[in-house]
């Protein structure tokens, strides 16, 4: 098998897309149960039955009708049930199989960019750690621990080996990248009595600055600044969002950090002219 996907780049691909259409699935459970299960920890309400990742099985949250196997399909079951419940038809959020296909095509981009490289398998790791980030800060306005600390030893191993970039710059960006943020947050909270974002915001360039090095550190902030305005004003003009409504800063730098990895040659030619 091995020597099929060395050899075969459309069976790498299609391997690393299905497998990742499986694991966008399996982020769908984490998007929803994570931060419910950290907010029942940090009430430290005793539960009378068990809550996790894993615990429960998989069933309807209205009718809490189990979810049988054929019914979990990435993408394929939402379609086969019409977006809704076989139970009750209650109406399940296309946001679910998009998830799933955002997460297939992605890594089967991944692979048809990288080949059969062991970058593959932590740029996997990455990808599906930021895409749980992403959903979960907009959801909830919150970046686990688990989360952002797992993505900064992922890249910190990575880099032990040169994989994106050296061990030194490795370092030194995870340390810039967390006091580049916090800096900027007590600096506004002195100016303003206010906090402009959370500790999370710190951890997740931390770990952007441990895969691709405190060299990018500028460029990340730079490009996740001007993400967040043109879809923060899009948001606004086309969808109506409210101007007092809080706005979550690590999707745009989750944004930020891929496209300075696949386009920062360019970006930097740009910023050079």
């Amino acid at each position: 098998m091995l020597e099929l996907l060395q050899q075969s780049p459309l069976a790498l691909i299609t391997v690393t897309a299905l497998v990742s259409l499986v694991v966008g699935s399996f982020l769908n459970v984490v998007i929803y149960r994570l931060p419910q299960q950290l907010e029942a920890q940090w009430s430290q309400e005793p539960s009378k039955h068990a809550f996790n990742i894993a615990v429960p099985a998989s069933h309807c949250p209205s009718c809490q009708a189990p979810i049988k196997a054929w019914q979990n399909i990435p993408v394929i079951s939402w379609l086969l049930l019409k977006g809704q419940c076989a139970n009750c038809k209650t109406r399940i959020s296309v946001r679910y199989p998009l998830i799933e296909a955002a997460t297939g095509l992605f890594g089967g981009l991944l692979a048809w960019q990288v080949g059969f490289d062991p970058k593959l398998i932590y740029l996997l790791l990455c990808l599906y750690l930021c895409m749980a980030m992403f959903w979960i800060d907009i959801d909830h306005y919150l970046l686990p621990d688990t989360l952002t600390l797992s993505l900064l030893w992922a890249g910190l191993i990575a880099n032990s080996m040169g994989l994106f970039t050296d061990l030194n710059s490795a370092v030194w960006g995870a340390i810039a990248g967390y006091l580049a943020l916090w800096l900027v947050f007590w600096g506004f909270k002195l100016a303003t009595g206010k906090e402009g974002m959370g500790y999370g915001d710190f951890k997740l360039l931390a770990a952007i600055g441990a895969w691709m090095g405190w060299q990018v550190l500028a460029i990340v902030i730079l490009v996740s600044s001007l993400v967040g305005a043109i879809l923060g004003i899009g948001a606004i003009l086309l969808a109506g969002r409210d101007k007092a409504k809080p706005i979550p800063f690590g999707p745009y730098l989750i944004l930020a950090a891929w496209i300075v990895y696949l386009f920062g040659v360019e970006i930097q030619a740009m910023l050079l002219i």
